[in-house]
């Protein structure tokens, strides 16, 4: 049922303030306290005086900053409830980044950088436009959260479903200039979805042309757009407002060059609800890109299956698939594999971009600390014969190491065969076979006929079961030297999981040269960077004190348009390289347990894990603390920040 409640007139006036407003004084007759919310709840009776002193006392002690809002509703003096009902019965004199930031829907890092752009603009754009657009906050979340907040009624203006007759009423020229549809009549009103609805210029028109008797609701921009544009292109009929062969294939093309464009690793296409969502990950992380009404999800998906070869008449089951999509406008092609997975909503599409001119990394660019290359080279790739597993979970960059240490190996002298699903990196004078089941070149069929090529090096794309780890152990065993990647977390992890596959003690012992572990981490982008340092609650987490990462420069981005104001662009690798000696090869013999390997590996072998090389680099400010906490494994507790730099060579 559609909400009749109408906002007040304090709260249309809420954030209709332009962004360079000052905050204005308190009411009259109210204590400055700082805070206009905090003001107002004590305008309503919700809070005291001296409550507000003690949660002020209580903010300033937090390890972790917190917002005053936040901390007044952890003490229980103000309810949900009560924030969004003074919201909706005051005159809120904030503008919108500090609402949004009260409220703690937005960092005050990336409000800051928002203004920053909004200055830089021309001609200036609203705020909440600059918070969408740079996917600070999602369109959706945005307008659903005003709408809760301050009373508003909240819709999706899907065109097939808009009044005709109300359409009519008014000049698309007024619509599209102001950013507003009628919708719907309810009760005798016609409610009206505003894409700003504290735009006074909008409500005006809005009004003259359906009355001052009207419904005002909330809808995200672009499904205004995206209405307009149905009404533009003459589609009069909810029958007909049905995307063409040609809109979908421009669609779908515009999806795969903008990921091209944004050097995404992988295009996210998700049906839910009542839309269909895309998100790219960049930088490993995924970023809202765009949405799509629900009717288009179908022909959509059936042009994507389409391309990668896929059976468009089956819904019920999982598919996958192969893209090979010329990109026009750079004159390359880009590899990609599709998976279609069932889920209550439709047919949910991952595509994952491999991109066959990528640049390929000399070994010394993979980003190895000075100390730990040089053994990595002389004490693994040197080696004559044995295995070198590379582990890591998924999009951990073990593939562009492995084709690094390919790289180097490879001269005229050497004969190198390779086994791969699929061939991501094409190497001149590499004999690279792609695995393709669907033609009977099966991984287990091409591990039989590998030996007889007679290869000085043998690459597995990855140890995926024991009948491939067998094979691996069997090749050193006679005389080969093995290069191959695993899933696990961290290098001695690797060997356990040998183990737990049912190989031989002595044969891991006797065959394992070496295995390096690594994770990627966002780099912190050096056009915003700034110093930075940690909160207690991150000193606490890394194991360190202050006086520890004294000798640390500690950098933060802040924010900028070439970062899309993450503060982070490109990714840095973290690695751990555990090179097997004779007491590391004694305690897998025996059996030891991960914790007994470990200690014996940091003792003897000169073992630096993942998360000291993440400490050393984000000392030296090429990625931040925050990274390290979240993606590396925290198993035992960093020796100090000099002993590290010295074990690496950086000191």
């Amino acid at each position: 049922m559609v909400r009749t409640e109408q906002p007040s007139e304090a709260a249309t006036q809420a954030l209709s303030k332009p962004s360079g407003t000052k905050t204005q004084a308190a009411p009259s007759g109210l204590p400055d306290t700082g805070s206009a919310l905090a003001t107002l709840f004590i305008k309503e009776g919700y809070l005291t005086a001296d409550q507000l002193v003690y949660a002020r006392k209580v903010q300033a002690k937090l390890a972790t900053p917190a917002t005053l809002l936040h901390v007044l509703q952890e003490l229980q003096f103000v309810t949900p409830d009560q924030v969004r009902q003074t919201l909706h019965t005051n005159h809120v004199s904030v503008r919108l980044g500090d609402l949004l930031v009260e409220l703690e829907l937005l960092r005050a890092a990336d409000l800051e950088a928002a203004l920053a752009l909004q200055k830089s603009t021309q001609p200036k754009k609203k705020l909440g436009e600059i918070l969408v657009e740079e996917h600070f906050i999602e369109a959706r979340r945005l307008a659903e959260i005003l709408a809760f907040q301050l009373g508003f009624i909240y819709v999706e203006p899907n065109f097939a479903d808009l009044d005709h007759n109300l359409l009519a009423q008014g000049p698309r020229k007024s619509y599209a200039e102001h950013l507003f549809l009628p919708v719907a009549r309810h009760q005798n009103q016609v409610v009206v979805a505003f894409a700003d609805p504290l735009d006074t210029r909008a409500r005006g028109v809005a009004e003259r042309i359906f009355g001052k008797d009207q419904l005002v609701a909330i809808a995200t921009k672009a499904a205004i757009q995206e209405a307009l544009a149905l009404l533009a292109r003459g589609v009069n009929h909810p029958k007909i407002a049905v995307a063409n062969d040609n809109t979908v294939v421009g669609m779908v093309n515009a999806l795969f060059e903008a990921a091209v464009q944004e050097k995404a690793s992988d295009i996210h296409i998700e049906p839910m609800k009542d839309r269909l969502r895309v998100r790219l990950r960049c930088d490993g992380i995924l970023i809202p890109h765009k949405e799509f009404r629900k009717e288009l999800a179908a022909p959509i998906t059936g042009r994507i299956k389409v391309l990668a070869g896929a059976d468009i008449a089956e819904k019920r089951r999982h598919q996958d698939g192969r893209i090979l999509y010329e990109d026009p406008r750079r004159g390359c092609t880009i590899d990609m594999r599709v998976s279609f997975y069932i889920t209550i909503h439709g047919e949910k599409i991952v595509l994952r971009l491999l991109n066959k001119q990528a640049q390929m990394l000399d070994l010394a660019e993979v980003g190895m600390a000075p100390k730990m290359l040089e053994r990595f080279r002389n004490d693994a790739l040197d080696t004559p014969t044995g295995v070198i597993l590379i582990t890591g979970p998924t999009g951990s960059g073990k593939t562009t190491t492995l084709y690094s240490c390919i790289n180097t190996l490879n001269d005229v002298h050497t004969c190198i065969v390779t086994a791969e699903e699929p061939v991501e990196y094409v190497i001149d004078g590499i004999l690279q076979c792609s695995i393709n089941p669907k033609i009977n070149v099966t991984f287990d069929d091409t591990l039989r006929h590998i030996m007889r090529q007679d290869p000085d090096v043998i690459v597995l794309g990855e140890i995926r079961d024991r009948l491939s780890a067998e094979t691996a152990i069997q090749a050193a065993l006679t005389g080969h030297k093995v290069l191959t990647t695993f899933h696990t977390e961290d290098s001695i992890g690797g060997l356990l999981r040998l183990l737990n596959m049912n190989i031989e003690a002595f044969l891991i012992s006797s065959t394992v040269v070496c295995v390096v572990a690594q994770r990627l981490l966002r780099a912190v982008c050096l056009h915003c960077a700034e110093p930075y340092v940690p909160t207690p609650a991150e000193l606490r987490r890394l194991g360190y004190s202050t006086t520890d990462l004294q000798e640390a420069t500690a950098q933060m981005g802040r924010g900028c348009s070439l970062c899309r104001f993450t503060g982070y662009q490109g990714r840095i690798a973290a690695f751990e390289l555990l090179v097997l000696d004779e007491m590391v090869k004694d305690a897998i013999l025996a059996r030891r347990t991960s914790h007994e390997i470990r200690r014996i590996s940091l003792a003897s072998s000169g073992l630096v894990t993942l998360l000291e090389d993440g400490l050393v680099k984000a000392a030296r400010g090429l990625t931040s603390y925050q990274e390290v906490l979240h993606n590396l494994p925290r198993l035992t507790k960093p020796r100090p920040l000099r002993e590290l730099r010295r074990l690496l060579g950086e000191a």
